[in-house]
């Protein structure tokens, strides 16, 4: 491209207030831009090709450029493009709520379309609260959720997120809000195994509700994988236990599968397939249309809407874009291709191949630890693998790989002292060889650099 159009487009950038932006940097920041995509990667204005290894933002599930989503958007545009989902219904919306209530466990088949996770979030929290209302129960509003989760940008999903709330200078709702500890198996005492780190988290959460009163607590809520705190993998049987203490209590568990759901474990929906429960509420969101539309989703249970039937409120709630035309046809397209083009199984049949690779970062003397499941991961930088002492820097550590790696080809997204990788579904071995083989070097070269400006040493 000419120099002359990218540097007006560069110019014209300068307007643009970007989601996480540091004020200070606002027109200094180097940002990409980027002008083309295809499978797994993007290319800049200057055509250097990158691997894109957070694919998008956790949502890329099919790969970039695929051509029948654009199709089917183009010809439902043509068709029909907008009506009010508020007075009016649509052919692709009740289509899509078909399939959606098709793929879930249980008895999840009532569907409230949303433009994304955020707001798929808000809906399921604004649900609980009406439904208790509804019950006659008013006091039963408590959320309990826990530390470096992530559920959201409005201002009740925000007070539910457990990440960066010591950073972010934002207010959060306080009353009812209750974070518990992390799930994170690698950060538990020394001195506890990994089962009873389970039963400390199991009993943190049966100590809250008791502190509370169960006649008090609406709802429990979280990911399966804590994906943007860092790619957390709770203890084995965790999911369970705590889905089995909220049934004792009858506490609403709700799944937030906006990143597990749709492919990234190898299931279109995480929870009953890898976690062996079913949610009363699923939200979704992100691999539902691959990022090529905004949409998200909540799955009610039956259970939960048949409480409702007997009372006329209306549910004050709802979105301008909900169920948007073009959106469903994109998600419709998505779950089409993910069926034939058996990239579930893909999913499945890689992971192990894609966590081997990724252990050979093991070798260095930075990495702690390499979590994950499926097509997600997270590799976590430290001092020393003694202490497990976060390397936090005058930068931090994620970035400086991210600077390298980007010199390599590989774009990673870095969450201070974690690396984190969650590649489109359709990723070959081929491809995770070079992924890795340019996360090894680059993880090797900022240590490197480290070393030449003294700011770490190889310490024992």
């Amino acid at each position: 491209m000419k120099n002359d159009y990218i540097s007006e487009i560069y110019e014209k950038d300068k307007l643009v207030l970007h989601p996480y932006e540091n004020f200070n940097d606002r027109g200094t920041y180097n940002r990409k831009l980027i002008t083309k995509s295809d499978n797994i990667y993007l290319y800049d204005e200057n055509g250097n090709k990158f691997i894109d290894g957070p694919g998008g933002m956790w949502c890329n599930n099919i790969g970039h450029g695929n051509r029948e989503i654009g199709e089917a958007v183009k010809n439902q545009i043509e068709k029909m493009d907008y009506c009010s989902p508020f007075s009016e219904s649509t052919e692709i919306s009740a289509e899509l709520a078909s399939v959606l209530a098709d793929l879930s466990p249980g008895d999840l088949n009532t569907i409230f379309f949303t433009s994304d996770g955020s707001t798929a979030n808000e809906t399921a929290l604004r649900f609980v609260m009406f439904y208790n209302n509804i019950l006659g129960k008013p006091n039963k509003k408590h959320i309990i959720t826990r530390d470096k989760a992530y559920h959201g940008s409005t201002y009740l999903t925000g007070s539910i997120t457990g990440k960066d709330r010591e950073k972010n200078n934002f207010d959060f709702e306080k009353n009812f809000i209750h974070h518990l500890s992390s799930p994170l198996p690698y950060r538990r005492p020394k001195d506890q195994t990994p089962e009873q780190f389970c039963d400390f988290l199991v009993k943190e959460f049966e100590n809250k509700i008791e502190e509370l009163g169960s006649e008090n607590v609406a709802a429990f809520i979280a990911e399966p994988i804590l994906a943007s705190g860092g790619c957390i993998v709770p203890p084995e049987g965790y999911y369970k236990k705590i889905y089995d203490v909220c049934k004792r209590n009858e506490i609403i568990f709700i799944a937030d599968e906006v990143v597990t759901g749709f492919g990234r474990l190898g299931h279109f929906f995480s929870s009953e397939k890898v976690f062996g429960v079913v949610p009363d509420i699923i939200t979704c969101a992100k691999g539902i249309t691959s990022g090529y539309l905004p949409l998200g989703a909540v799955l009610f249970s039956d259970k939960l809407i048949s409480d409702l039937k007997h009372d006329s409120s209306l549910f004050f709630h709802g979105y301008t874009y909900s169920g948007h035309p073009a959106c469903c046809a994109a998600a419709l397209k998505n779950i089409e291709i993910l069926k034939r083009d058996k990239i579930l199984e893909h999913v499945r049949e890689i992971e192990p191949y894609f966590f081997d690779k990724l252990n050979t970062l093991y070798e260095l003397p930075i990495v702690g630890d390499i979590r994950g499941k499926g097509l997600m991961a997270g590799i976590e930088c430290v001092i020393n693998k003694d202490s497990k002492e976060a390397l936090v820097l005058d930068k931090a550590i994620g970035s400086r790989i991210d600077e390298e790696s980007i010199k390599l080809g590989l774009i990673i997204r870095p969450l201070y002292h974690i690396c984190v990788l969650s590649p489109a579904l359709i990723i070959t071995k081929s491809q995770i060889d070079d992924l890795t083989e340019k996360l090894y070097l680059a993880i090797s070269n900022t240590i490197d650099q480290l070393q030449k400006e003294g700011l770490w040493s190889n310490q024992k």
